[in-house]
């Protein structure tokens, strides 16, 4: 007979960058607000990685930043770190259409005025690659992120960019705080868990 192992969670390091950007990039090709900033397939390819890095990709300095199996990743911010402006800023600038960059700027201020005001857990990125869907890796990892903020008595904050991730996150204990709706851009929900 054969063993069925339960997926675990892996704590990522750093050699493990490219398949965190990889798994995070795949499960967001089909993502309404991702896809509204970069719309072509060449486009998004090209610089959907690098907008990874920047608006999560500190996760893994922190020591923060899980997998399950070669599918699943979430790249969490501890209470205290920030996503860095500045990078952001000079990708949207180089990489989103003109007429959409006052915009794109407008959601993610707007996405930053909704944390905590105390000190709490932030999950910027988490993804599911296609091939792994179904198979609950996004639960394994949210559950494990939970445990570590009950311990802690600390929140979760994150911005669910779909409304069909709502449910999930809900499940999870997330409540959405706000819809975001700024121009063009497709709505986002903005979410926080408290400790149990």
């Amino acid at each position: 007979m054969i063993a069925l192992h339960e997926p675990t969670v892996t704590l990522a390091s750093s050699a493990d960058r490219p398949r965190l950007v990889d798994i995070i990039t795949r499960s967001f090709a089909t993502d309404p607000p991702s896809r509204w900033l970069y719309p072509a397939d060449d486009q998004y390819w090209r610089f959907f990685p690098r907008f990874v890095e920047a608006f999560g990709g500190s996760a893994i300095e922190y020591g923060c930043a899980h997998v399950v199996g070669d599918g699943a990743a979430a790249l969490w911010l501890p209470p205290g770190a920030h996503v860095e402006e500045a990078p952001l800023v000079a990708l949207i600038e180089e990489s989103v259409d003109a007429r959409d960059r006052a915009t794109a700027s407008s959601l993610f201020e707007q996405m930053a005025g909704h944390h905590p005001a105390e000190p709490h857990w932030y999950l910027p990125l988490i993804g599911v690659t296609p091939s792994q869907q179904g198979k609950g890796y996004g639960s394994i990892l949210l559950e494990h992120a939970a445990a570590r903020c009950d311990r802690e008595g600390l929140p979760a904050y994150l911005e669910s960019t779909s409304p069909r991730s709502v449910p999930l996150y809900r499940r999870h204990g997330f409540e959405v705080v706000a819809e975001l709706r700024v121009g063009t851009a497709p709505p986002i929900f903005p979410m926080v868990r408290m400790p149990r």
